[in-house]
């Protein structure tokens, strides 16, 4: 076959993988890149909570990190956070549960490449507000009845939930064997990282996303609602029976708010 007719098969091939490829320069313009996103876990849990939701973005092809969040307070937590985001190129989506949340609110404000916060039974603390001051401003949690302290060499104090009620307290809506795991391998958060003010809210300045279920009993409901409501969100998904760990139960629904707030962040 002569070099002529290559060059025109190979021409050919090269113009209908431009027509079939998703990332073609269209009339619309070159194609913007997808953000990567950053999973937040909280006090009482570890980045593997993140497994069933990290699966499923990963199968839609998205980028995803979960950060092994040090649960040592609001600004060391928070700067640990930023520089995973600052070392990223590209844009960047924070997804944060529970005291996670007030870290990617602080840890969003350092970094100009965080388009969108997802708060995922999380908390979005107003500056000057901790997590212990939103959680006890509303009935319902009942997470400080079932805490245990450890003891740390600097004076500190470790916090774990009672194996014995961590179950019901904290992953209802998971099977047994599976919440006497996530009891065995939980992170304690030292104490006072949820008295520590947080230091500025990104949720004013960034679009927001939230979702939780109806039946945490670590963060109240009322709470939720109110700083859902506060930070403006784009949109709040409300779990019916879900527990504070709405993304082990409900890891799909939690996958597609998060896509949700990835494609939103394109435009």
């Amino acid at each position: 076959m002569s070099r002529l007719a290559i060059s025109g098969i190979t021409a050919a091939v090269v113009s209908l993988l431009a027509i079939l490829s998703p990332h073609t320069v269209a009339a619309q313009g070159p194609a913007l890149p997808e953000p990567t996103i950053v999973l937040v876990h909280g006090a009482f849990a570890e980045s593997a909570s993140w497994n069933g939701v990290a699966r499923k973005l990963l199968t839609q092809g998205y980028a995803v990190v979960a950060a092994a969040n040090p649960l040592r307070g609001v600004k060391p937590d928070s700067e640990y956070v930023a520089s995973i985001v600052a070392a990223i190129k590209g844009p960047v989506v924070l997804v944060g549960h529970s005291y996670g949340g007030t870290i990617i609110s602080n840890a969003a404000s350092t970094n100009g490449n965080v388009k969108a916060l997802v708060f995922v039974a999380g908390f979005a603390p107003e500056a000057g507000e901790s997590a212990a001051d939103l959680a006890a401003r509303f009935p319902g949690g009942t997470l400080g009845e079932t805490l245990v302290p450890v003891a740390l060499p600097d004076g500190g104090k470790d916090l774990y939930i009672d194996q014995g009620k961590f179950h019901a307290q904290f992953a209802a809506d998971v099977p047994e064997a599976e919440a006497r795991l996530m009891a065995a391998t939980q992170r304690p958060v030292v104490e006072a990282a949820l008295s520590e003010a947080s230091a500025t809210a990104a949720w004013k300045s960034i679009p927001s996303w939230f979702i939780f279920g109806d039946l945490d009993k670590n963060i109240p409901v009322g709470a939720h609602t109110f700083m859902a409501k506060r930070a403006d969100a784009r949109r709040t998904v409300v779990v019916k029976g879900a527990s504070h760990v709405v993304m082990v139960s409900h890891a799909d629904a939690v996958a597609k708010i998060i896509a949700e707030a990835a494609a939103e962040s394109q435009r």
